[in-house]
């Protein structure tokens, strides 16, 4: 039997939800293509595949039931569930320097409810579609909570 490559990426994709204690879960294309929603707060576009500086942050959005992604008519809710903190350089690696999952953390996060539809590409050059913002501001001020909290 042939596997084609895409297959692949959909089995190692598999492989790490059944066994996240892995290293690759730490990797920023592992998170970016979990199915869980997510919002995306960076410094400049995520293009992962052209090696330069970026600072990116990952918010994973637990949805209430009835919030269907736009909280038709103010019905559900967004909670942000766990907050990663990228920096990628120009060598092309992306290192975690913030992964919070406790709410007294995230609490201190505000969430960009201005997030819209954001092309990137993975390290791979794979195109995705998330929702996300680049603001340089939106991630300063993400930085300095981070800081206050260590």
């Amino acid at each position: 039997m042939l596997i084609r490559a895409k297959e692949v990426g959909q089995i190692i994709i598999i492989l790490l939800l059944t066994y996240p204690d892995t290293e690759m879960s730490d990797s920023i294309d592992y998170i970016l293509q979990l199915p869980q929603r997510k919002i995306i707060v960076a410094e400049n576009d995520v293009f992962l595949n052209e090696k330069r500086r970026n600072d990116i942050f990952i918010l994973m959005v637990e949805e209430s039931i009835g919030s269907a992604g736009g909280r038709a008519a103010g019905f559900g809710h967004r909670r942000v569930e766990r907050i990663y903190g990228f920096s990628c350089y120009e060598s092309g690696e992306c290192t975690k320097f913030f992964d919070a999952s406790e709410q007294s953390e995230i609490d201190h996060f505000d969430i960009p409810y201005s997030a819209v539809a954001m092309d990137i590409r993975l390290s791979d050059g794979t195109p995705y579609t998330l929702q996300g913002i680049v603001d340089s501001n939106s991630v300063a001020t993400y930085r300095s909570v981070v800081a206050n909290l260590k």
